[in-house]
């Protein structure tokens, strides 16, 4: 009776330091995915409008970033994105609130193509789905017709 309840008290203790190695591997491998690898700043033009934006690319391309859009004889809008590349093309969800209003947000999906030191703004059809509004499968992405192309600029603490 008493090897069995040291048998018992061993196979515990060997579980739970187990259990602690696996937790602090897993911590290890989320603080490396979240390593920031790269900040670039963009800013877009069009007649009266100014969009800024900032890009956070993490080791896992992940990114995430800022953005706000001040478009003529509408409330602004500031929020966050979060997405990823796919090829050149940069897949994002732009969450933001609009003017002074901060208990309502939106969120908008967005692709922006990269061609060199630029990003496109592209145009696509959107739908929404219990709630959620994405870009609808088969449907082109228009990439020419735009407003915005963003280019680099540094990046300005605010």
């Amino acid at each position: 009776m008493k090897n069995l309840g040291l048998f018992c008290l061993l196979l515990t203790c060997i579980g739970v330091i187990s259990c602690k190695n696996n937790k602090s591997e897993k911590i290890i491998e989320a603080k490396e995915a979240a390593e920031l690898i790269s900040v670039q700043c963009y800013k877009a033009l069009y007649e009266e409008d100014t969009l800024d934006l900032k890009i956070n690319t993490f080791k896992n391309g992940g990114i995430t970033g800022d953005m706000v859009m001040a478009i003529s004889n509408m409330p602004k809008k500031v929020g966050e994105i979060v997405g990823e590349f796919r090829g050149d093309t940069l897949f994002a969800s732009y969450t933001f609130v609009q003017g002074g209003y901060k208990e309502k947000t939106y969120k908008n999906p967005m692709a922006f193509l990269k061609r060199g030191d630029e990003l496109i703004l592209g145009n696509g059809q959107i739908q929404i789905t219990l709630g959620a509004s994405h870009f609808v499968k088969g449907e082109p992405i228009d990439f020419e017709k735009v407003k915005y192309k963003f280019t680099a600029v540094d990046c300005v603490d605010k």
